[in-house]
């Protein structure tokens, strides 16, 4: 009996033990331990903190940096005369001071490119290569881009001339290039034209193009300054091909024209600085630049406008008047016929630069010319026996 006793407490005995295992490894499978869930929750809890980091780096790094504000220039151009291009046109001498009667330091030859660090009165203070100081700047000129850079500029005599008489083509002339005009310009972040003009004239461009842009137009610019020895070879080159077509003599040297009036082997007023050779164009799109701390909009597409004959077309076909017209008076042009030809769009361009203060020509209706800089270079100027291809422009 006692026997059997001790075997049935020995069973409950194992029953008990095994029951409380049971209940230790079941009470941690179901609730783990504290240190167990804070590691957990520590963990999940970086990496959420990660995730989130992350999240907030990939927001920012896909954010569009911040626009650069509109703030135009106000001034006589579309961006300011400081570190823009200028050019001595005739021998010019540097002063040691905004004074005619200061110490001349240095005297530029021809064609000399220079930086203009800042203008006072009459005034450039300069730099070149050979000297820094100040130059009278009504005898010099100015790199046009460089102050009116919304306009459009192809100057195609640089490298595919437009030139044609009657619409035939003048041998050596027709589609070659008559000299080099194009340079890296680092102020308008590109290669660009170079086109010099006097100062007082590159004022009544700005104001052309001024007028222009209210019209939703543009100034489509093809020359200013032109060699004497790129002019000389047209001349030379039509003459002869007058003397041996006479549809071509009809056309270009025929009373009450002559040759002259479409090209002539003297020095002429693109020479000189104060002339240009400019067509119309309707605006098709603008883009917003910027140049150091200034914007302007640039004309990036455009249409040009149908005129009354090709741009530089050397024959009455571009005449403005019926009949030749002194180009020396400011107001004879008023009185004269105008040619039936004179299409709407050549009246608009006439407009935008006669009100600009400059004088059409009688014989090509894209070329107008500056009086008031004729007048003020009449002792200085220039004979155009020299190339201009270097630009020392910088941001303004």
């Amino acid at each position: 009996m006692k026997r059997n006793k001790k075997v049935i407490l020995g069973l409950m005995l194992v029953i008990i033990v095994a029951a409380a295992i049971s209940f230790l490894i079941f009470n941690n499978v179901v609730n783990p331990s504290t240190d167990q869930t804070q590691n957990s929750t520590f963990a999940k809890k970086s990496s959420e903190e990660a995730s989130s980091t992350t999240d907030t780096s990939q927001e920012s790094s896909s954010e569009e940096p911040a626009q650069q504000e509109e703030n135009p220039y106000e001034g006589e151009f579309e961006l300011p005369v400081k570190n823009a291009s200028g050019f001595a046109p005739i021998d010019l001498d540097v002063k040691s001071e905004a004074d005619d009667d200061a110490k001349t330091q240095e005297t530029l030859t021809p064609g000399t490119a220079f930086r203009i660090l800042q203008e006072e009165g009459d005034w450039w203070e300069v730099e070149s290569d050979e000297a820094k100081g100040w130059v009278q700047h009504q005898y010099a000129f100015i790199n046009l881009p460089d102050v009116v850079p919304s306009a459009v500029y192809n100057n195609t005599n640089t490298y595919s001339s437009l030139y044609r008489s009657s619409g035939i083509d003048i041998p050596e002339v027709t589609n070659t290039s008559l000299y080099d005009g194009k340079a890296d310009n680092e102020r308008l972040q590109k290669e660009e034209f170079v086109i010099p003009v006097l100062y007082t004239t590159a004022k009544k461009i700005n104001d052309a193009q001024s007028q222009a842009l209210e019209n939703d137009e543009s100034l489509l610019i093809y020359e200013t300054y032109r060699p004497h020895n790129a002019q000389k070879k047209v001349y030379d080159q039509l003459t002869e091909l007058a003397d041996e077509n006479s549809t071509v003599k009809a056309g270009a040297d025929t009373a009450p024209w002559e040759m002259f009036w479409f090209i002539h082997d003297d020095v002429s007023n693109h020479q000189k600085g104060y002339a240009i050779d400019v067509s119309l164009a309707q605006i098709d799109e603008q883009e917003t630049e910027f140049y150091g701390d200034y914007s302007v909009d640039v004309v990036k597409g455009y249409t040009e406008y149908d005129m009354p004959s090709p741009m530089h077309e050397l024959s009455v076909a571009s005449a403005v008047f019926t009949a030749p017209v002194t180009a020396l008076d400011p107001d004879a042009w008023k009185e004269a016929e105008l040619r039936s030809e004179m299409n709407q769009a050549a009246l608009s361009l006439q407009d935008y630069f006669v009100n600009a203060g400059m004088t059409p020509l009688a014989s090509e209706w894209w070329h107008f010319n500056d009086l008031e800089a004729k007048d003020q270079v009449e002792d200085h100027e220039s004979d155009g026996a020299y190339s201009i291809t270097d630009v020392l422009s910088s941001q303004p």
